[in-house]
């Protein structure tokens, strides 16, 4: 079997030193579209966007822990942690939580420290979840935790797992917003560090099943992420305190997110689809928890 769930839960985490700086931040805000909002008249220019992409004003929005120093260590690190050999044409992105311990300086040093938390056995397909702890001299600054999908890789009669699944959420939403996403959003997000062919080659998406490649879930979610910050929270990036969700579907470079909020004293439960695609659910279970 090519991952062996004992094995990988013993092996020793990995640490070692990652460094980001504004440039690094502006690249990955500009991958998840900022300065393009289309319910602004010169977006480039607003002050409310200006924030993620102008040094001299630059706010960090959590979700860049998710690519800050190596770019996406969840998958990648986890995908070559002993007792784990798998077919990268067989992986997907099941789901991506965040834990916010400080805000996100806009450079730093920090030591990452990655493991294997859990192995589940979904029957059809393997999930790993990878978790990433990340500090500074000041203490913890962020955990991520990336559920990798393995298909074709379950069956040992291992332990399911927890649902990630919640009740949908009650009534009409509060907000709808929609994010149109580039054509080359990929391309543009994936110089943040995530280099999976999936999202650039097109041979490569059909032999993993795809018409063409489909866009980065995580991308997906920092799209999402800001939206909410965008639209509830004041642009008050610091306000944000975890953020979860469940990659439902993909999304294809050229489609439209529509962005449903239902906002509570504390939380944000939020649902994307594509529009052009008849609402298909892209992420579900999706929760922002804030100050």
């Amino acid at each position: 079997m090519p991952i062996d769930a004992a094995k990988a839960l013993a092996a020793e985490p990995r640490t070692g030193e990652i460094s980001w700086n504004s440039k690094d931040v502006q690249l990955y805000h500009l991958g998840i579209g900022a300065g393009s909002r289309p319910d602004k008249e010169n977006p480039a220019t607003d002050p409310d966007e200006l924030r993620y992409t102008l040094e001299s004003r630059l706010h960090v929005l959590p979700s860049f822990a998710t690519v800050a120093g190596s770019g996406s260590p969840g998958v990648i690190s986890g995908l070559s942690m002993p007792g784990v050999e798998v077919d990268l044409a067989k992986v997907l992105h099941g789901g991506q939580s965040l834990v916010v311990h400080r805000p996100l300086p806009v450079q730093g040093t920090a030591t990452a420290t990655h493991r294997i938390a859990a192995v589940y056995d979904k029957g059809k397909a393997a999930v790993l979840v990878m978790r990433t702890e990340v500090a500074d001299a000041e203490g913890p600054l962020w955990t991520n935790d990336a559920r990798i999908f393995v298909r074709g890789e379950g069956g040992w009669g291992g332990d399911r797992g927890p649902s990630a699944r919640l009740d949908p959420p009650a009534g009409e939403p509060d907000r709808t917003v929609e994010r149109p996403v580039r054509q080359d959003q990929a391309l543009l997000y994936r110089l943040s560090g995530d280099w999976n062919p999936l999202h650039a080659d097109p041979e490569f998406a059909k032999v993993a099943g795809f018409e063409r490649p489909i866009l980065h879930g995580l991308c997906t979610y920092g799209i999402t992420l800001k939206a909410v910050v965008d639209t509830l929270l004041g642009g008050d990036v610091t306000r944000v305190r975890s953020y979860v969700t469940r990659f439902a579907g993909v999304v294809y470079p050229g489609e439209t997110l529509r962005i449903r909020m239902w906002h509570a004293p504390e939380s944000v439960r939020v649902a994307v689809s594509a529009v052009e695609r008849e609402d298909a659910p892209v992420l579900a279970d999706t929760v922002v928890e804030h100050v």
